[in-house]
């Protein structure tokens, strides 16, 4: 097996940081075995200088709560003096380093330890040589420049850390320095040049910063580095190379390791790649080119031109997220590089059959990663059979479309005697089809498998057998059914997943296959969440007694849990949620899960019933999920010993006060979402001195709470209060107007409570604010300026209160606004004509049940994203705009409408990614409606009941994805548009109680989606035209329309009645054709013809009337056999039934 020499960021970042704690140890320990009779090592003047340090920090986590005044500094945290002089060496005080109580995994992000500003006292550390500063948080901080003057270090780490501005040129006076490293900041400016200075430094990292402007060719005097990371700038900064064509880079000779990744103009030179594939830099083993634009043209050029002799010691590279299409790049790496070990062409466009000498050629290669490309076949892969080193092969992400055992058969058909050192293949994530077999004949050393997210269907064959070396297999997120057969407990595998499938067996069957030979003692992790299988629990901990993760969620278990009833002891994972699972959960069901971290029992019938004092064996620090358990009716008193960044004890049936340990929880420095809501809490909510700046989500609503919104509830990012008995806010809004830096809630719901008085004008420190719901409360008064501080607002609910006056103008700073609800209230003035100021974001617009006056202003049309429109219930005048047409999200029939409204939220310093569950109050076929966020695809206009008039623009039948049009209770005129019939979207039209006149357009008979029709009390005549659809309706739909007939109304359609002919009188002589028979036809036919068709050529009355007759005779012969049919197709449907 070949050895892999690469050493990455992280390996060196830890190789040095073992080298100093090496030196460091030695030196702590020769300190306690010469000077042990010692009490105090720390200089005076270095520890006052720390401790004011420390003032000037907040720390939430006590990381500094071992530096007291009384101590000796050398045995504070963090702190390592010199053995000899006593001197600060050491200061480690890494956000990351040693920190149990916020794990790092499964949450999204690592919470900061220290915060606050950097005191200038560090200056009298003048011994210092190690200074980690990583992972805090100091956002809107500096690196100070007064770190220049800290002339002895040769380790400084301020990565992950949030520091901001410019990279003081004054670091570049440490000519000590080995060690720096400024990674993922908000660093920007360009890079300053005194950098090159270091003489000394070994590595060096800019990375995921901000910079712009071109990399100083300074760089090039740093002859001794051996890491260089610039790359990661492309998403904010614009970072580019010089045009001299690097030659500075060539002087790096000792370089190992390069990231240039983001830098936007490397594919415009050819001679920065040359001399990175090249001989220049004869020690490079690891080269990043992630999104550096390079594309199939640039390699071609590239090609052409390069007169250098390729690298041997290129280890590893990484070209991911380019534009490389064709095959081309297998054939240039394995040209110029074929002894990689790690290759990444991972989301580029790649296609079409790899290269067949290409396997053949790397004879090194170890990791290939062909994530997020379009490879669609098995054959275009062949050749990545005849890499016989390959030791991890990831193709997720593609289009592959065959079925899994042809895949597999081109993927072992190689020279290598069926791939036996491929020991990881990931294929999940494409549309791979067929069977879930074949696994051990082509990769019999496969120690991790993953197939999930494809196309697979069936039952796994009962005589399947897994590679005997296979761990880890996930094949969830597919459409297999059936069960697991018993071979796979022959199988030693840790971890097992089948999640989001089909399965239907018996989950003691289940059980019991995998207890088998191996499995029953190997297994750590199964996943057989969101399946269909039912039964009940079987003894799982002597069927898979080593069980650490267990997920049965989204099932369909039933039975109950019996009381001496035990899980596997050593789970730290147990998510049996959304099934249907009875029984009465006690202490002695936990009593052997000390190891136990995140449980998960919502969704069931369980009842959970502890002893008064009981101290759970666990601490349950990742989640407790309990919503839809019987907790109550007391509040659960065990919930106070833990630590758990996740509590949702919702709808659980909790009538009581909630005791103030609670709300102290919400100070404990870690992430956390906490949901209380659907309970009977009652009481007030003390106004307690913390501060939740770690809380994420905090859910309370639908409870009894009243009085008064204490206001430390403001550092919730995520706040739902709703459907409360809350009836002050003053002292929420307005308690930090004063405060210096502004309040960290994203997201406000207010709704549903009993808040009056008038809405606070203490707004502008809520700058964080993107949902802001106070509809259904008791508000009057104007709505308040201060509102339009709120920039980043997307939404703005103030539904039905008392407000009064007009839409303040202020609003219109709210460029990020998509939803503005206003509707029911008391509102009045014109609509505001600066709303198109809000023309890019806005879709739905409710000024409804106001007061508001005057015609429709044009800058409404500006709104061409508008996709809901409702001014019903106002005092509005004058005409539609024709403009009305230029709303074109309306006029799109097939373009999905984004209700989603996803912002980001800065929750401890990281931007997370968030989504609001958004519900409209909508008028829907005459009454309200409550459309919930993911359902509300409605494209609405609703104007009606204001006094409009005029005609209805025939404009407004181009809106062809219009669903609800209401235009009812105006004075509109005219006819309804003839064209009206193309709005084929429509499943609710109302023009009722207007004076419209005229016949009803007979092409609304193609709106086959109409379910609501109402053009009653208007003067429409004639016939109601035939279809399905419009005779569906009753006759309420076209009432008090007095001259309008035919079904449904039962007034009928005069009918032109024709006289009866005679009876035929038979001629005697009929059989005899006479003389006098021609002569009388002749002239019968000239007295006839020129008799009437004659007279009706000269005179142009007679000529119209006659026609006017044959078209209605047409007429009523083809409404008789229309309505005929029809009924003759209902009866015969009736009796087939």
């Amino acid at each position: 097996m070949t050895t892999i020499t690469t050493m990455g960021p992280v390996c060196f970042k830890i190789l040095v940081q073992a080298i100093f704690m090496l030196w460091l140890t030695m030196s702590q320990y020769l300190h306690h075995v010469k000077y042990v009779s010692a009490e105090f090592w720390c200089k005076d003047s270095e520890k006052l200088a720390l401790l004011d340090f420390k003032s000037g920090l907040v720390d939430d986590y006590g990381v500094l709560s071992s530096w007291e005044r009384n101590e000796d500094c050398c045995h504070w945290r963090g702190v390592f003096c010199n053995n000899l002089t006593g001197h600060v060496q050491y200061l480690d005080l890494s956000g990351l380093y040693d920190n149990p109580l916020v794990p790092n995994v499964g949450l999204g992000y690592t919470a900061r330890r220290l915060k606050g500003q950097i005191h200038a006292s560090l200056l009298e550390l003048k011994h210092l040589v190690y200074f980690n500063l990583s992972y805090n948080y100091f956002p809107n901080t500096h690196i100070p420049q007064f770190f220049g003057s800290l002339s002895n270090l040769e380790y400084l780490d301020l990565s992950h850390s949030y520091f901001s501005g410019q990279v003081p040129p004054q670091l570049g006076s440490l000519s000590n320095l080995l060690y720096l490293n400024l990674e993922d900041n908000k660093l920007d400016g360009s890079i300053p040049y005194q950098l090159g200075n270091l003489s000394s430094l070994l590595y060096l990292s800019l990375c995921d910063n901000v910079f712009e402007g071109t990399i100083p060719s300074e760089l090039g005097k740093l002859s001794s580095l051996e890491q260089l990371c610039l790359g990661g700038q492309a998403t904010f900064g614009a970072l580019t190379v010089d045009n001299r064509g690097g030659q500075w880079l060539s002087n790096l000779t000792s370089l190992m390791v390069l990231d240039l990744s983001e830098v936007i103009n490397l594919n415009n030179s050819y001679i920065w790649m040359q001399i990175m594939v090249g001989s220049n830099l004869p020690h490079l083993q690891e080269l990043h080119l992630e999104s550096c634009f390079l594309s199939d043209h640039y390699l071609t050029k590239f090609m052409s031109n390069f007169k250098s002799n390729s690298s041997s010691s290129l280890r590893s590279l990484d070209l991911s997220n380019n534009y490389f299409e064709s095959p081309m790049i297998f054939k240039w790496i394995s040209q110029v590089n074929p002894n990689l070990v790690i290759l990444d062409l991972s989301v580029n466009s790649l296609k079409g059959p790899i290269p067949s000498d290409f396997g053949t050629a790397m004879t090194s290669l170890q990791e290939l990663y062909l994530i997020g490309n379009r490879f669609t076949k098995g054959k275009d892969l062949r050749s990545l059979a005849d890499i016989c080193s390959l030791m991890e092969l990831s193709l997720m992400e593609n289009n592959l479309d065959e079925e899994l055992a042809t895949i597999l058969q081109n993927l072992s058909a190689g020279s290598c005697s069926g791939h036996s050192s491929l020991f990881v293949l990931f294929l999940n994530m494409n549309q791979i089809t067929g069977e879930f077999s074949g696994i051990s004949t082509g990769f019999p050393s496969l120690i991790q498998l993953s197939l999930a997210g494809n196309r697979l269907s069936g039952k796994i064959p009962e005589d399947i057998t897994l590679p005997s070396k296979l761990e880890s297999l996930s094949i969830g997120s597919n459409f297999l059914t059936g069960g697991i057969p018993k071979s796979f407990g022959d199988a030693c595998l840790n971890s097992l997943s089948l999640n989001d499938n089909s399965l239907n067996e018996e989950l003691p069957l289940i059980v019991n296959h995998l207890s088998g030979r191996c499995a029953g003692n190997s297994l750590q992790e199964l996943d057989l969440s969101t399946n269909r299988i039912n039964g009940t629990l079987p003894d799982m901990s002597k069927l898979i007694p080593f069980l650490e993760v267990l997920k049965l969620n989204e099932n369909n278990l039933r039975g109950t849990i019996q009381a001496d009833y035990r899980f596997p002891s050593q789970l730290a994972t147990l998510e049996l949620d959304s099934n249907s699972l009875e029984g009465v959960i006690s202490d002695s069901h936990f009593a052997n899960m000390s190891k136990l971290k995140y449980l998960s029992l919502s969704g069931n019938s369980l009842t959970l019933m502890f002893s008064q004092n009981w101290v759970p064996p666990f601490q349950l620090e990742e989640g407790i999920l309990l919503s839809s358990c019987k907790l109550g009716p007391a509040f659960p008193k065990w919930l106070q010993t833990q630590k758990s960044s996740l509590i949702d004890i919702s709808n659980t049936g909790i009538s009581d006060v909630v005791p103030n340990w609670f709300w102290e929880k919400l100070a404990f420095p870690m992430p956390m979402d906490v949901d209380i809501s659907l309970n009977n809490l009652i009481g007030k909510i003390p106004n307690l001195p913390i501060w939740p700046s770690y809380v994420d989500t905090l859910n309370l609503a639908s409870n009894q709470f009243e009085g008064s919104i204490p206001p430390f509830l403001s550092g919730v990012y995520i706040l739902d209060l709703s459907s409360n008995k809350f009836s002050e806010s003053r002292l929420f809004f307005c308690a930090y107007n004063n405060a210096t830096i502004g309040m960290p809630i994203s997201i406000l719901s207010l709704s549903n409570n009993t808040l009056s008085g008038s809405i606070p004008n203490c707004l502008s420190h809520f700058k964080s604010l993107v949902y802001l719901d106070l509809s259904h409360n008791k508000f009057k008064g104007k709505i308040p300026t201060s509102i339009g501080s709120l920039l980043n607002l997307g939404i703005l609910v103030l539904r039905n209160n008392s407000l009064t006056g007009k839409v303040p103008l202020s609003l219109r700073s709210c460029t990020n606004l998509m939803r503005l609800d206003l509707s029911e209230n008391k509102l009045s003035g014109p609509i505001p004509s600066w709303i198109e100021s809000l023309h890019k974001t806005l879709t739905m617009v409710s000024l409804s049940s106001n007061h508001f006056h005057g015609s429709l202003p044009l800058n409404l049309c500006h709104l061409t994203n508008l996709h809901l429109l409702d001014l019903s219930l106002n005092n509005l005048s004058g005409q539609i705009p024709i403009c009305f047409k230029n709303f074109t999200t309306l006029a799109q029939i097939s373009t999905p409408i984004n209700v989603s409204l996803r912002f980001q939220v800065n929750i401890g310093g990281d931007i997370i990614f968030r989504s609001v569950n958004y519900m409209a109050i909508l008028m829907w076929k005459g009454a309200q409606r409550i459309f919930i966020e993911k359902h509300l695809f409605l494209k609405s206009i609703d104007l009606s009941s204001n006094q409009l008039s005029g005609q209805i623009p025939t404009e407004l039948a181009e809106l062809f994805g219009l669903v609800s049009l209401n235009l009812s209770r105006n004075s509109f005129t005219g006819t309804i548009p003839s064209m009206i019939g193309r709005l084929t979207s429509l499943e609710f039209l109302d023009l009722s109680r207007n004076q419209l006149s005229g016949s009803i357009p007979s092409s609304l008979t193609q709106i086959y989606r109409l379910t609501m029709l109402d053009l009653s009390h208007n003067h429409l005549a004639g016939v109601i035209p035939t279809s399905t659809q419009l005779q569906s309706f009753s006759a309420s739909s076209y009432e008090d329309n007095l001259d309008l007939c035919g079904p449904p109304l039962p007034k009928l359609c005069k009918e032109v009645v024709k006289p009866p002919l005679p009876p035929p009188q038979e001629d005697e002589d009929a059989s005899v054709l006479s003389l006098g028979f021609y002569i009388s036809m002749a002239l019968g036919f000239a007295t006839g013809f020129w008799g009437i068709f004659g007279s009706m050529l000269v005179n142009r009355r007679w000529r119209h009337a006659y026609f006017r007759f044959l078209n209605t005779l047409m007429d009523h012969i083809y409404v008789t056999i229309a309505v005929k049919f029809v009924k003759f197709k209902r009866r015969l449907t009736g009796l087939q039934s």
